[in-house]
């Protein structure tokens, strides 16, 4: 495993295939010109074991390589958390620990590597973590992640299974849908898409995973 900045061994190893596909990513959502340029963006699998997480990581990662602003990579899978894992880091005193508490939300995050890139872990999970999600305090943390970090990417429960992420993908400018090769149905996929729709969320694209490319557009238009 390759250390980052900071001394975490990162588990990513990104292949220069997948570096390229993921900074096209990035940059359709975030680096495109315009009057309001998108700076939260959700990631959300629509099944569990969709490889969200990984593909979201990827994404802060590369993002933060890129930009020479400071990019927040935000745990709120408060039922399986993932990412401190992929960076070699622990979970405690995370998101979950913010909405339970006061102090500045970059307090609750961890500096990772490049220098510009930071993780806001789950943090300690409760019996009451998943209506955390569905509180005003959610809504004040993710305005003052606006505000503390120049790009904010939220790692959402599955969208297929829990409400959780259709919650938080109207706190963000939009959502990047996750879907895996040979696994995802196409009729669950266009229903989380109505869904996500009718509650006036922007979707900006999906991601076919455990391929070496990203979703053909004549996909993209399905949705």
């Amino acid at each position: 495993s390759d250390l980052n900045g900071n001394g975490h061994a990162s588990r990513l190893n990104l292949d220069r295939v997948t570096e390229q596909e993921t900074l096209r990513l990035v940059q359709s959502i975030f680096l495109t010109a315009g009057a309001n340029p998108s700076r939260v963006a959700m990631f959300s699998g629509i099944d569990s074991g969709n490889g969200c997480s990984h593909v979201c990581a990827q994404a802060a990662t590369v993002l933060a390589g890129n930009v020479a602003g400071s990019v927040c990579l935000v745990d709120a899978n408060l039922r399986t958390p993932a990412l401190p894992e992929f960076f070699g880091v622990t979970n405690h005193h995370g998101l979950a620990d913010s909405l339970r508490s006061t102090g500045a939300i970059r307090n609750f995050a961890k500096k990772l590597g490049p220098d510009n890139l930071w993780l806001l872990s789950c943090g300690l999970l409760a019996a009451d973590s998943s209506a955390l999600i569905n509180s005003e305090l959610m809504k004040a943390r993710v305005a003052e992640l606006r505000k503390e970090f120049d790009y904010v990417l939220i790692d959402s429960p599955p969208l297929n299974t829990y409400s959780d992420g259709v919650i938080l993908g109207q706190l963000a400018d939009g959502v990047v849908l996750v879907l895996e090769a040979n696994a995802t149905r196409r009729e669950a996929t266009l229903k989380v898409a109505a869904n996500l729709r009718a509650a006036h969320i922007k979707i900006f694209g999906a991601v076919l995973n455990k391929r070496t490319f990203a979703i053909p557009e004549a996909l993209y238009r399905m949705l």
